[in-house]
């Protein structure tokens, strides 16, 4: 059983239906123009119909996160995955179609992808790299991102529900999400109950980005990785190591793109 304990667990998650009336949508920036057309999309996400849930995922999730990019529709969108991340339908499967999810890849599995993949792109190492070439006045310059890491305890409180979730994909991409946004100084005392789950899914999980993620999550927190990787895990680290090590005789400052 996860407890749940904390200040940011306290953290109300928003009415899923006050979002979708209460945003003027028109107004959000995305790459593509406006996110007028986002909340029927969103309320797609709950159709009974697995075809329409999948097609509404990818017109949602890939428009407002484009290019490892938070925009203004970003936090909107966030706060509403969040408030039905334990709806009904969202733990159906997906499919039906060709290139998109098996049945058995529950939709809110996807939500929770996204969600994570979301925060790794406005995480601490983004602002870092940011503060590196534009200085510390960096998150000013870049509003969307700080609104949506102001949000990670109430995303946070949302994700947390589903880390003791039955179906192994869901609790293994909450935990992945929650490590990202484990990073807000009012969640880093979920660090031990974080690391618990870390270990489960290492020793489950032969998902390469899954794995790499709670590894590196590992190492920044002070364990001994070493017990916990197996051949290709070591594989993949030498690897990047490598070319770390080519870019750093290039001139280059920053690691490649992962």
């Amino acid at each position: 059983m996860i407890a749940s304990h904390g200040r940011a667990c306290e953290s109300q998650l928003a009415d899923p239906h006050a979002v979708l009336t209460g945003t003027d949508w028109a107004s959000l920036e995305t790459p593509t123009g406006t996110g007028a057309g986002l909340p029927a999309a969103l309320t797609q996400l709950l159709d009974p119909d697995p075809q329409v849930r999948a097609s509404a995922a990818e017109q949602v999730l890939g428009v407002v996160t484009h290019q490892n990019t938070v925009y203004e529709a970003t936090v909107p969108v966030a706060l509403f995955v969040a408030a039905v991340l334990n709806h009904p339908a969202t733990a159906a499967g997906e499919g039906g179609q060709a290139g998109a999810r098996s049945a058995s890849y529950p939709t809110r599995a996807t939500l929770l992808d996204w969600l994570g993949r979301t925060a790794c792109d406005a995480d601490d190492a983004c602002v870092a790299a940011g503060e590196r070439s534009s200085g510390s006045t960096f998150l000013d310059e870049v509003p969307d991102m700080r609104a949506f890491r102001e949000l990670r305890p109430v995303l946070y409180r949302a994700v947390h529900q589903l880390l003791g979730n039955p179906h192994e994909e869901v609790r293994h991409a909450a935990l992945v999400a929650a490590i990202s946004l484990a990073e807000h100084p009012l969640l880093t005392t979920h660090r031990a109950e974080l690391t618990s789950c870390a270990h489960s899914l290492l020793s489950s999980s032969s998902q390469r980005y899954r794995r790499d993620r709670v590894l590196e999550a590992l190492k920044e927190w002070g364990h001994d990785i070493s017990g916990l990787e197996n051949a290709d895990d070591v594989a993949v680290r030498k690897h990047w190591a490598r070319l770390r090590a080519e870019r750093w005789s290039d001139g280059y400052t920053d690691d490649p793109p992962f």
